[in-house]
């Protein structure tokens, strides 16, 4: 390089200048998702009631790994897809009166999972708040957005062909969400443009909602300190 040498670095104007990390001295180098120093955004739950019986585990900043027993396999299955694609850790370890039917677990699941999110987020500094996802699964359309406003409502247009698929009554997934948002303080949209498989249907309402929330609960560097709202609170 014209006989320049690395001693040639301490001539160069500010502006030309690089600093280079080591990145094992600099461990919050992929603080993407979690600024530097912050607290981990985990929470540990556990309810118990004359009808079910729920511990439950959540990071919000995981990879997406599951550990779900519910007693209830096709919602294990979707509780599974909705981790794995909103990069959450979660572990649900739960019984229930599933001899009566399954709703009692799918709901009280809805309210612990619900109320982990929020526990979570602590004061919600820092994160984008919004995220949406329309999300395909072979004939499936199903649009989910999220805004983290405290204000737990759940609005929901999810059309399906069938009322059972296997042994799970697919109307239990809006009682299922209807928890979610209102213990988390979300206002959820879940809507459905096409579908004619009520199991596509409604994994494709699962991963989608669990992808708008990793992209609602992310920490934006550039407010890490700061209530994403005009208002001052959420």
């Amino acid at each position: 390089m014209n006989g320049s040498t690395m001693n040639d670095f301490d001539n160069l104007p500010d502006w030309v200048r690089a600093t280079v990390v080591d990145a094992a001295e600099e461990p919050c180098a992929r603080s993407e998702f979690q600024p530097c120093g912050s607290a981990a955004r985990t929470a540990e739950l556990a309810r118990t009631t004359k009808e079910t019986d729920i511990k439950l585990a959540l990071n919000l900043d995981g990879t997406g790994q599951a550990s779900i027993e519910t007693g209830v396999p096709f919602f294990d299955h979707m509780l599974e897809a909705f981790t794995r694609h909103g990069l959450f850790d979660l572990d649900v370890q739960a019984t229930g009166d599933i001899e009566v039917d399954a709703h009692h677990t799918v709901e009280d699941v809805g309210i612990v999972l619900g109320q982990a999110f929020a526990q979570a987020l602590a004061d919600k500094r820092g994160i984008v708040r919004f995220g949406n996802s329309f999300l395909a699964m072979d004939e499936a359309l199903v649009l989910a957005a999220v805004d983290i406003s405290g204000r737990g409502q759940l609005h929901y247009a999810v059309g399906l062909p069938i009322e059972m698929v296997g042994t799970f009554d697919t109307t239990l997934a809006k009682e299922f969400f209807i928890a979610l948002a209102t213990n988390a303080g979300l206002t959820l949209h879940l809507r459905s443009f096409s579908g004619e498989n009520s199991h596509h249907i409604l994994e494709a309402a699962f991963k989608a909602a669990g992808r708008a929330l990793c992209d609602a609960t992310r920490i934006n560097p550039r407010i890490a300190e700061e209530l994403p709202t005009t208002k001052g609170a959420l």
